[in-house]
Formats: structure tokens, sequence, C-alpha cells
């Protein structure tokens, strides 16, 4: 057994031993001076104190100073390294990682679903060098650490990305669709893919535009907290989207996450009228300007509405999943550039979606700009930055002044799911600028309301 004090580190210097496990400095030294290794057992004494437990990687933003040790019970300490501390090394170790478990058998004649893997928090866990959580999981991986899956339908389980959500790419939209278009033809009754939250909506709403006619439910579904978190909602989100999937009366692209705080019951929103409204909350996601479209509650999925394409095997898929990166949207704000918008179109870009003020409006200084972009042959649409609510540019001068110079009004549509809409019909449906304008007012995934006497509040 080896021990080591701090002020004994000529050793570690002479031979110029390098960093180990993310320590430098004296730390790093002391720790190469005994002969341990990042998962190696040590003693660690300090003051009459007595610790004993695993060496774990140094957080890459922790204190350089202080020693990480992983205790019998579970929990990790942080020990500051300074005189009159006393390392000794106890054992050899093992490496810190991910163990695979054996997946649960399955029974026979339940239903297939596809479980498509992307990244994200749900298929996430800590990653003991940064103390983050990073991509790690497999879809397999998913399925042995959740065993209730096994008595929901026969999954097959598949990487398709590793990405965090923010990294996602239209190209990213096309490849979700294409896969799972594969999958339904095949014979699958229903398909999950595990996303991360943050742009999950915007995914929802390109596989919403891409699937048409769809036999079957397609259900995106996210964690707010990783699987190695005592508040995870990882495993009752994906147990909920994939009752959905496997039972679910429906055949949309719809969203699986928390309804509540507590874990009563799994929220499914349609996926052209969801949006995260909160940055960390369990049920940070909403449907607006519309309900959600059922509930997952003890194991059976709930209706919301009528108002729905219904489950149909027969039916069939039709894949239109290409998507034209040119568009752009726009949140306008006081003191706006618009030679933003003269960039755009001398850059080429074929659209341009706006967030505007309440009832759908930009400043006076944007009127010229946009003039010339609707000219230009730039299909201008409008949006608005509420959350709930439609565009009406009927009600003051300024609406009217837009629509007289070639801007499209919205109605109830998110401008997310309107970025994305843009960008599909110039991928999949026409390149003709007039027909983009009259197509971004034809529903296709239910992504317009009609107007309602009633305001809809936020919940």
């Amino acid at each position: 057994m080896s021990s080591y004090q701090p002020e004994d580190t000529s050793l570690a210097r002479a031979i110029g031993l390098e960093e180990l496990g993310g320590y430098s400095g004296p730390l790093s030294e002391a720790l190469k001076a005994i002969g341990v290794s990042v998962g190696d057992r040590i003693r660690v004494r300090k003051r009459g104190l007595v610790l004993e437990g695993i060496l774990m990687p140094r957080p890459v933003l922790g204190d350089r100073e202080c020693l990480v040790l992983k205790l019998d019970n579970g929990y990790n300490v942080g020990i500051r390294f300074e005189e009159g501390v006393v390392l000794e090394k106890v054992g050899a170790g093992v490496q810190p990682g991910f163990v695979k478990a054996p997946p649960k058998p399955t029974r026979p004649g339940l239903p297939e679903v596809a479980l498509i893997s992307t990244g994200g928090t749900i298929a996430s866990r800590v990653e003991y060098r940064t103390g983050a959580v990073k991509p790690a999981l497999e879809a397999e991986d998913l399925y042995a650490l959740y065993p209730e899956l096994s008595d929901i339908a026969l999954v097959r389980a598949e990487v398709l990305y590793s990405l965090l959500s923010e990294d996602m790419l239209p190209e990213n939209w096309t490849g979700m669709a294409r896969r799972a278009a594969e999958h339904i033809r095949s014979g699958a009754n229903g398909v999950v893919i595990a996303h991360g939250t943050d742009t999950m909506a915007y995914s929802a709403a390109a596989l919403s535009f891409a699937l048409r006619g769809l036999p079957v439910p397609v259900v995106f579904v996210g964690a707010q907290r990783s699987s190695d978190r005592p508040s995870s909602d990882a495993a009752l989100n994906l147990i909920g989207a994939l009752i959905a999937a496997a039972h679910g009366p429906f055949a949309e692209v719809a969203l699986a996450m928390h309804e509540g705080m507590s874990d009563e019951a799994i929220a499914i929103h349609r996926g052209t009228r969801v949006r995260k409204c909160h940055t960390s909350r369990r049920d940070a996601f909403r449907s607006i300007n519309a309900p959600p479209l059922a509930r997952v509650v003890n194991g059976r999925v709930q209706m919301l509405t009528d108002d729905y394409d219904r489950r149909d095997p027969g039916r069939e898929l039709e894949l239109k999943a290409r998507f034209d990166r040119r568009v752009a949207l726009l949140k306008f704000y006081p003191g706006f550039d618009p030679a933003v918008i003269d960039w755009l179109v001398d850059s080429g870009y074929r659209g341009i979606v706006f967030e505007g003020t309440g009832l759908g409006h930009v400043g006076f200084y944007c009127l010229d700009t946009i003039k010339r972009a609707v000219k230009e042959g730039v299909v201008v649409c409008m949006a608005s930055q509420c959350i709930w609510g439609r565009v009406n540019m009927n009600v003051y001068e300024r609406g009217r002044d837009l629509l007289m110079a070639g801007v499209v009004p919205l109605a109830d549509m998110l401008a997310e799911t309107a970025l994305v809409k843009l960008m599909w019909i110039f991928g999949s449906l026409t390149d003709d600028p007039e027909e983009a304008r009259r197509l971004m007012l034809k529903p296709f995934a239910r992504e317009i309301g009609l107007p309602s006497p009633i305001t809809v509040h936020a919940p």
C-alpha cells in the first residue's frame, strides 16, 4: 500500500508525468506517485477524517485542487488537496463506465414498434469526465433499462443519430422520415423516435408534413432529466410514447411528454401544435391554440378530441421528405435592422417567416425591404410572437400595409411550424413562389385551426 503527502512532489516532477483523469499540477503528481489510476480504490486522510472510495475523474469545470472520490454509498465527495492530506492506494479498481444490461425477453403476440434513437437527454446518462449529461446510450440500452417496455410491444431498436437536439439539421428530418417510413412499410404497428427536447417540436412538425397518409402513429419522446437522476422523466415518457405508438387509435405524428409535474399522465401533443414552454420542468411542452391530442393514463390511451386521423394499417404511406434550408425565421423587435431582410434576399433565400408583434405587425421602417423581398420572389409570411391567439392583419393600418405588400398571414400557426412548413413546401412540393404562398394557407397536418369566438388562454 502506497501513500503520499502534498509536500512530496519531487519524484513526479522529475519524471514529467502527464495529467491523470483531468487532474493536474501537484494533485496529479501525488496520484501518479502512488501509482493510482482513475477507478482505483484509495484512502484519504485529512485532519483526523478518513475517507475511502473509488477515484473518479475531475469534472472539466471543477476545482483543480479538488479530488473526487466515490464513496461506498454511491455519493461523490470532493476533497481539497492541501498540506497534511495523505493519500493511500488501497487496491486496483475498474474504469467507470456504463455496462449494458441484457434486455428482458418480450412476450409473443405483442404489436411491433420501431424505437429510433437520435440522441438527447432521454438517451443520455451522466458523463463522469465532465459531470454533465452526454448522449451515451443506444436504443437497445433504453430497452434494457426499462423492462416494462417488453410488456407493451416487441421493440425494434436502432440508433439513427447520436445528436444533441441543437445539432439537428433539416437533413436529419429527412433521415428520420425515411427511416420511419421504412419501418412502417415493413409492418411496424407504430414508431417511437427518441429525441432531444430543445428542437423536438421542429422535428415533430417536419415529420407531420413529410409522412403523408400515415397508417400508424409516429411518436416523438424526450426527457428533461437524464435517467441517472432520481427525478428523471425518461422512463414514464418513453413508456407513454410506446403505449401510444403501439395501441393508440390515431395515425398522426405526435409528441409524448409529462402532462404535469406529477407522474399521473403523459400528454400526447399533435406534432404541428406543440411548443417547449419551459427550460427544465418535466411538463415543459404545451399544445398551443389546440387541445392535446390524447393522454396516457394507467397504461391506456385516452383521446381528447374527435378530430384526428384514425389508425388504418391498409392506408398507403406517401413520403415527401425534402426540405429547402433557404427559409429564415425572423423575430421582430424594436430597433430591428431591415438590412437583415436585404441580406437574405441577396443571399438567395426563398422564404421568410416573421414573428411579428401582437396581431402580426413589424415597424414601418421594414415595409420597403419587405416589398423588395416580395418583388424578388421571396415568400414572406407573418406569424405572431404571442403564444396564444391568431394573426389578424386587417385590424390595424400597419397590418393592412403588410397585406398590401404581399405578406401572407398565417392565422394561428406556430412560427416554428410555419418555418418547417415553408421549407417543406419549397423542398417537396413546388418551386413557384405564388404556389408556395397558396400552399402556406392550406392545412396539411392540422397546423391551422378554425377561428373561435372563445379566447384560448394558457393552462
